[in-house]
């Protein structure tokens, strides 16, 4: 089945005296994939003085840009008409618990079985991880680690914030989608499944209509390799299929950020963010 999504993100940045300049980037493009196809993308900038497009060492889209004259707020507009297939995604792989341990696949992914501050797991995360690793495959594992994860994580917004680790996000016992990403990815790191976090969009309402708009927000999930790369959507206890619009992939929300910059001279900031979601087809 195919659908159709219009996506407005505005991200805008307002200061509370004049900056001399800001140097950003934006991480707002869709990423190209067998089962999503970017169609449209647009992302505008105000102030902006120059700007450049590169693909990052992850392999998502980044607009770097600057604003190098005085202003007291900065707008990002990204709009972009992306078409999903689920049909297309592939099956989870076959890979054991053996064909894990190799130093071929180690190796090749190395990068995604390391931990990072944010996602190294805490004790009683990781005693449950190895507990279900011994009790079901690879495939099996994973999806029971997320619903370790999404049982024992209450979503409340306001607790957490981007910087917080995963054991932090534990002893709070709460956190958002970042929080959940973060949990889930180190509990399967630890139990040796290679996996990644990924940054995007998530239509909220399960069964969308053509023409129907929502407010949404960035949303994060998690894609882990069996064989194949398979997305879990820890948060919403889900598969991820026609209604989650990939931006990125990364060890954890440190590589694949919306926006993040600095800017020049002391300034408190204030950041209202509104992303606009609509079912076209």
């Amino acid at each position: 089945m195919r659908s159709r999504y219009r996506i407005a993100h505005r991200s805008l940045y307002e200061y509370d005296r004049s900056v001399g300049a800001s140097f950003n980037e934006a991480r707002l493009t869709p990423a190209q994939a067998p089962w999503q196809t970017r169609l449209e993308s647009t992302i505008a900038i105000d102030p902006i003085t120059w700007n450049h497009r590169y693909v990052d060492y992850w392999g998502t889209e980044v607009r770097v840009f600057e604003a190098d004259r005085p202003h007291r707020s900065l707008e990002v507009r990204a709009t972009s008409l992306v078409e999903l297939d689920a049909t297309r995604r592939p099956p989870p792989g076959t890979a054991g618990w053996a064909d894990l341990l190799t130093p071929a696949v180690r190796d090749r992914f190395a990068e995604f079985l390391a931990q990072t501050p944010a996602t190294e797991p805490p004790g009683e995360l990781a005693e449950r991880a190895r507990s279900l690793a011994g009790a079901h495959d690879p495939v099996r594992a994973a999806r029971a680690i997320g619903e370790a994860v999404h049982d024992a994580v209450t979503y409340r917004t306001g607790v957490t914030v981007v910087q917080t680790t995963a054991v932090e996000a534990w002893d709070e016992r709460s956190g958002v989608c970042q929080d959940y990403a973060h949990l889930v990815v180190g509990a399967l790191r630890h139990v040796g499944v290679p996996a990644r976090y990924v940054s995007g969009y998530l239509y909220p309402q399960t069964d969308p209509q053509v023409g129907d708009t929502t407010l949404g927000e960035s949303h994060a999930w998690v894609e882990f390799w069996s064989g194949e790369w398979t997305a879990h959507d820890p948060t919403n206890l889900a598969d991820v299929a026609d209604r989650h619009v990939t931006i990125g992939t990364g060890r954890d929300y440190s590589d694949v950020p919306p926006i993040k910059g600095i800017v020049a001279g002391s300034h408190e900031t204030t950041l209202t963010v509104t992303v606009e979601l609509t079912r076209v087809a």
